[in-house]
């Protein structure tokens, strides 16, 4: 099994970027996925997360109308959109699955992993 993050790259301060993330190994479709991220000195915190279907979606409430999470099953993808982006943005940001029934924000619950994509947000 393997998750691969990436898009991650420097940005300024009200810019964009689009993370995606790519599975192999695991039947997508029966995973739920989500994005988290972690800062210098800080714990891993759930960001987003999709159900296996794609319609329901769970938001940081620092992101919420922020960020838009978003996956296409038929290419064993996943996608994190960010707008409007602020220094405190700044993290590793790292994709993960979930066989679980109910879509989590307890990055515990994950049992698989990307390597992370670093985001900087910086003028």
């Amino acid at each position: 099994v393997q998750l691969q993050a990436s898009g991650g790259g420097l940005v300024r301060p009200g810019g964009s970027l689009r993370l995606s993330c790519a599975a192999s190994g695991l039947s997508w479709h029966y995973y739920n996925i989500g994005w988290f991220r972690q800062a210098p000195g800080k714990e891993r915190a759930f960001v987003a997360a999709i159900s296996r279907g794609g319609g329901s979606t769970y938001y940081a409430d620092s992101v919420k109308g922020r960020f838009t999470i978003s996956r296409d099953n038929a290419k064993n993808t996943m996608y994190l959109q960010m707008n409007s982006l602020k220094p405190e943005d700044t993290a590793v940001y790292y994709c993960a699955a979930d066989s679980g029934i109910a879509v989590s924000r307890d990055p515990a619950r994950y049992g698989y992993w990307g390597q992370g994509t670093l985001v900087t947000v910086s003028s």
